[in-house]
């Protein structure tokens, strides 16, 4: 006796047994989900030791950068925008507010107050005479009037560090920029404020908030919300269409209990294994239902064709399971090879989202095959009395279902060459879709367009710069200097700004020649030279300008030299910084970038009594460390290191985009590249990449390579099991013909829409194969069984639209219409699940019943040879 059949024989003997082992053994997996653990966090998408990732949390600890939360303040009706003293008082209030926000259980997670960019808490950069500047906050107290509002405006415009990041150019946004330690505490850090904006009011000011960190957070927390509420009515849904089709409440029970199970252990195994509830198998339960739920239908949709005809419980299940076990055995293995596929993906939570709905897929048919059986030999005998009992009317072979698949089979089969054509032309036309397909991702477009996030993403980057941050790190290569490098590069330097000054040229020339042989670093070259020039200086004619003013150039010529390791010293690197970041604001998708250039032109110019024509860099090294060393009299001097290292070998370029889309991120990357190649810097400098709009783009491209790639691999490890399943390559190229048409269609029509090729779409591509060859398996297997047990095409065509097609096309409804609930979701994600499934289930399932009876009547003297042979010697024994 095959192992097939003891099983099947054991459940109809033990039916109280089966059942109790598999609830006991439900209940024990399942207690593990209490463990769960959530994490939402893209960067997680890739390895912890992923070079990019290594490289961001790197240039966070060296620049000392936080995750930001944006709170955004709007005002369109005050003809001041928010520079009025009602909107400043409450964005102080907020300010102090969200500066004591720390977890009461973990302290590590908080509001970095000290970094906050907010009114009160960032320097206003004033002139105190001629070489002086001083410091004071912005807004130490909230404004009492008009003039003292506006004065904070104009004061906040004139600071570049300030200007499109935390006030609008017209006046009418302000936005408090809250750094946080964790993540993951971004949701929480929201709703606080939330709290707080509702106790103080809101007045005529709109507040939003927004940022990457708090879109990302509170994904996590409303995909609890709907893991709880679109998977309980998708299974209402499901059981409702089934309770239409087969008209037993009791009987119908038992797929949704094989759902709840299989989804029950499969999570307990996931978390049980240590893996964290992502974003990805946050899916689980919602790609394993269709799946389970579609063996089930298998059965009971022959069960309900056959138990009248038979009238035994046992004999019906016997003969259904016999005709059904292989075709289930193998499209539960093929859809578990295509899920299988993404644990060779380079994505930790794709590989557990595809090992873990894998075990969920085989789970799921070994409950089938063991559990349908017992469930239905512990029902009521009585309860079964009419069940089916309408295929043997009239009213039922005239019914809409059987007169639209009679149709379709004498219409496949009857014009063979017409179908194929369609639907070679409508694979056409998903090519060419394919084509036009742009991968794309942003974790704030997971939340439908009414969302209060998508609200204040919209709002707050058609005002500020952008609040999507990346930041391009530039590091300079230059090697140290000898002294004998340093004194060649002064005597040349000397030369050429003292060629009126011949007799201070050769003293200066015979100075370097006198203290070289004694000095031992550049640095000793420098002190020696500068102690005899000053007694010069000193010394010189009060009536003789030239000679003064020629000692003091010489002195200055000191600056710079050796100081070629202190790259962002120099003037010329900070010019090349500044025109690069002029580059990226006339590109267009860089709205505001803030560097130290912008730190050292401002302060240049307060140095100048705020002469507008002093907003630049100046000349000398010595000029640019008196900018440097004056910003660090400030308030926060430490705010200089978020832009430069203490040593001055790295700068930070802080870049905020409008649009934290992938394909925005990788133009302002290709903008880079190009400006890099066609303007050399003046000295050699390394670049890379930093911030999570960037990781977004290195994870996402990862992750369609690697799908591509699983699924690429997929289809061939399928279509061998097919050819082995069917014993013929042919056979084997069939099955694998509704999965090409229903991936050319889907993915074409993606392309053709303008639907981006997110996240949830590249993993459909592993749905799409799995639940494409169910659907040709059960046909295909059927329809040699049907051939060699009669022999005539026409008769067979005839039998398979009648009890096989009828299954395929009720699970077609079942699951297309049951996830139906998941199109209300106020996340995208879950939303895009449920089209592309009802989509999926749709085509693959017509593909099937009409591209391979078009396929069949065309090969049938070729590919039936073998079933003609067996119906014959049947015939003639």
């Amino acid at each position: 006796m095959e192992l097939s059949t003891r099983a099947i024989q054991f459940s109809l003997h033990k039916p109280k047994i089966v059942t109790a082992i598999m609830l006991v053994f439900t209940l024990v997996v399942g207690a593990f989900i209490v463990k769960v653990h959530v994490d939402t966090d893209p960067e997680n998408m890739l390895s912890e030791h992923e070079p990019v990732r290594v490289f961001h949390d790197q240039t966070k600890k060296e620049f000392g950068l936080y995750d930001v939360v944006v709170l955004g303040v709007v005002n369109e009706h005050n003809p001041d925008g928010v520079f009025n003293p009602e909107t400043l008082q409450r964005v102080f209030t907020l300010s102090k507010f969200a500066a004591t926000l720390a977890d009461p259980e973990d302290p590590e997670r908080r509001v970095v107050s000290r970094d906050i960019i907010a009114p009160d808490n960032v320097d206003n950069i004033l002139q105190a005479g001629l070489g002086q500047v001083r410091f004071e906050w912005l807004m130490k107290e909230p404004p009492k009037t008009r003039e003292e509002a506006l004065k904070i405006r104009d004061y906040a415009l004139s600071n570049p560090l300030l200007k499109g990041t935390m006030v609008s150019e017209d006046g009418k946004a302000l936005g408090i920029y809250l750094p946080i330690t964790k993540k993951d505490f971004a949701h929480s850090v929201a709703e606080k404020l939330k709290e707080k904006i509702a106790e103080i009011g809101a007045g005529d000011d709109e507040f939003h908030i927004t940022g990457l960190p708090v879109a990302e957070d509170t994904f996590g927390k409303e995909m609890f919300i709907q893991m709880a509420v679109s998977a309980p009515l998708a299974m209402l849904m499901i059981f409702l269409l089934m309770l239409f089709f087969f008209r037993n409440l009791q009987l119908i029970i038992a797929p949704m209990i094989i759902a709840v199970c299989t989804v029950i252990v499969t999570m307990g195994m996931l978390i049980g294994t240590g893996h964290t509830l992502h974003i990805m198998s946050s899916m689980i339960p919602i790609f394993i239902m269709p799946i389970a739920v579609v063996d089930s239908v298998h059965i009971l949709s022959e069960f309900f064709d056959a138990y009248q005809q038979r009238k035994n419980r046992k004999e019906t299940l016997i003969y259904v399971m016999g005709d059904l076990f292989k075709p289930m055995f193998f499209t539960s293995l093929t859809s578990a090879a295509g899920f299988l596929s993404l644990a060779f993906t380079p994505i930790p939570p794709v590989q557990a989202f595809g090992i873990f709905v894998a075990l969920g897929i085989l789970l799921a048919w070994l409950l089938t095959i063991v559990f349908v059986p017992a469930y239905i030999m512990m029902m009521n005998e009585e309860s079964l009395e009419n069940f089916g009992v309408d295929t043997t009317d009239a009213s039922h072979e005239n019914s809409f279902l059987n007169r639209h698949l009679r149709w379709i089979g004498k219409t496949s089969s009857g014009k063979p060459w017409l179908v194929i054509g369609v639907n070679i032309g409508i694979m056409i036309v998903g090519v060419v879709g394919i084509f036009m397909i742009k991968v794309n991702d942003n974790p704030v477009k997971w939340f439908k367009k009414s969302h209060e996030i998508r609200v204040a993403d919209r709002v707050l980057n058609s005002h500020f710069g952008g609040t999507y941050e990346a930041y391009l790190i530039l590091a300079g290569n230059v090697q140290e200097m000898t002294v004998a490098q340093a004194a060649e590069q002064l005597k040349e330097k000397l030369q050429s700004i003292l060629p009126g000054s011949p007799a201070i040229l050769n003293s200066a020339m015979e100075d370097i020649a006198q203290v070289i042989t004694d000095s031992k670093s550049v640095q000793g070259l420098k002190d020696a030279l500068a102690q005899l020039w000053n007694i010069e200086l000193d010394n010189a004619p009060e009536d003789d300008d030239t000679v003064y003013d020629s000692w003091g150039k010489a002195l200055d010529s000191l600056g710079g030299i050796g100081a070629q390791k202190e790259v962002f010293k120099r003037p010329d690197v900070l010019r090349y910084i500044s025109d690069f970041q002029e580059h990226l604001a006339q590109k267009g998708d860089v709205g505001k970038s803030n560097t130290v250039a912008d730190v050292v032109k401002k302060v240049h110019m307060e140095l100048f009594e705020g002469d507008p024509e002093r907003f630049a860099i100046p000349d000398t090294v010595n000029a640019v460390a008196q900018t440097l060393i004056s910003f660090q009299n400030s308030h926060k001097p430490d705010d200089l290191w978020h832009l430069v290292t203490p040593d001055y070998t790295k700068a930070n370029l802080w870049l905020q985009l409008r649009s934290g889309d992938n394909l925005d991120m990788e133009r302002v990357i290709e903008d880079v590249e190009q400006y890099f190649a066609a303007n050399p810097p003046p000295v050699e400098l390394s670049h890379d990449w930093a911030g999570l709009t960037y990781i977004n783009v290195v994870w996402q491209e990862k992750m369609v390579t690697g799908m591509m790639e699983s699924f690429l691999s997929s289809f061939a490890v399928v279509f061998l099991m097919m050819t082995f399943l069917f014993r013929s390559p042919t056979w084997g190229l069939l099955a694998m013909v509704p999965l090409t048409f229903t991936i050319g269609f889907i993915y074409g029509f993606i392309g053709l829409i303008g639907k981006d090729y997110d996240m949830p779409v590249a993993v459909l591509s592993s749905l799409a194969l799995g639940l494409a060859v169910d659907f040709a398996i059960h046909f295909l297997q059927r329809t040699r069984m049907t051939m060699a047990k009669t022999g005539d095409w026409g008769e067979a065509i005839r039998d398979m639209f009648d009890d096989p097609a009828r299954a395929i096309l009720r699970n077609i409804i079942v699951i297309a219409i049951g996830f139906t609930p998941l199109l209300l979701a106020p996340l995208v994600p879950y939303q895009t699940v449920g089209v592309f499934l009802a989509t999926i289930m749709l085509y693959s399932g017509m593909a099937t019943l009409w591209i391979l009876p078009a396929l069949l009547t065309v090969m049938k003297d070729w590919v039936f040879k073998k079933e003609l042979k067996a119906f014959g010697e049947k015939a003639e024994g």
